[in-house]
């Protein structure tokens, strides 16, 4: 049985980390999150000692090791991605593995110094990156790999998931904290993207504002638009018929890659690829990361050159601009 520890208990994605780690027959020692909103734990593991202040939960973990002699294996990390960087040093320092959240961290230069801590501590660094073990995605890759070799692939991405205005007072609209829309939403699929067509030789931005980015990326065998928003109006008006408030939309060559499915036992097969120390790291994380920076940091061009057609959708003001010109 395997030991871990819990940061980020009352995110979005951490019950998903719990079912993988109760699939997998571990056990959650502890866990921690400055919000109690944390029922969810009695789901898996109703033992689990629970912390609201990280000071008493690094002081229990010491305790669990040095007074209890026993091992913690594993630190889940499931918090806002400006702190992934400390969470995976704490970790490490502890003597255990960190399982961390996408985006690894935010800067590329963050990916070098983590790699320093690795070789100093002896631990390890797994990013869970879920889409490399989805089975169309899987499929998708062996395809182009076991296609024409000089074929260059032409691919639109389109990923709208609805937002409400709850997003902007969260660390998820702070730009320092979350990176912005293509880094907080858009980084697992700049990284399932690169691990099927390789390497990024262009990155041009289009858009980049509060509720959408949209660019221009050229890898290695393939020329990329994509378009990523949270504003629920930007929405084809056949999905909000449908009453749906996302979508997901790949086209290779003019041809829909079906995903939409199979999504809820990922975070459990990365858990077991990475048990059996076959899970994705720093070095598999880097071109991801460099890529959301690179788009984070670049100037939009505006409509030009070969943008996605979504690209044209209006633009709407912030929602607090929306509210401060109401009580003007």
């Amino acid at each position: 049985m395997k030991n871990f520890a819990l940061i980020g208990a009352a995110g979005y994605i951490a019950p998903r980390h719990m079912k993988a780690m109760k699939e997998l027959g571990g056990n959650l020692v502890a866990a921690y999150d400055p919000n109690d909103s944390v029922g969810v734990i009695d789901s898996y593991f109703p033992g689990a000692d629970f912390f609201v202040e990280f000071e008493r939960f690094d002081r229990h973990i010491s305790k669990f090791q040095f007074e209890n002699r026993m091992s913690l294996d594993y630190v889940s990390i499931c918090t806002p991605n400006y702190l992934h960087d400390s969470h995976i040093r704490f970790a490490l320092r502890e003597g255990a593995d960190a399982i961390c959240e996408k985006p690894l961290v935010m800067n590329p230069w963050n990916l070098d110094a983590l790699k320093e801590v690795e070789k100093s501590t002896g631990q390890r660094i797994w990013n869970i990156l879920q889409l490399r073990v989805h089975p169309s995605i899987i499929a998708l890759r062996d395809k182009i790999a076991n296609g024409p070799k000089d074929k260059i692939y032409d691919v639109d991405l389109t990923y709208l998931t609805s937002r409400g205005n709850w997003y902007y007072t969260s660390w998820k609209g702070a730009l320092n904290k979350s990176g912005g829309i293509a880094t907080n939403i858009g980084v697992h699929f700049f990284d399932m993207l690169g691990w099927i067509f390789g390497g990024v030789k262009q990155n041009v931005v289009h858009v980049h504002t509060h509720d959408r980015a949209t660019g221009y990326l050229e890898l290695e065998r393939a020329r990329v638009r994509w378009f990523l928003s949270i504003n629920s109006k930007v929405l084809p008006e056949e999905v909000v018929a449908k009453g749906q408030t996302t979508y997901r939309s790949i086209t290779i060559e003019g041809e829909e890659l079906e995903f939409s499915g199979g999504f809820t036992d990922l975070h459990t097969t990365s858990y077991e690829e990475i048990l059996n120390g076959n899970g994705y790291g720093i070095d598999d994380a880097r071109q991801a990361i460099e890529t959301v920076y690179d788009i984070r940091n670049s100037e939009a061009v505006g409509l030009k050159g070969d943008f996605h057609p979504f690209a044209k959708k209006p633009l709407t003001e912030h929602p607090f601009d929306l509210h401060r010109n109401n009580y003007k």
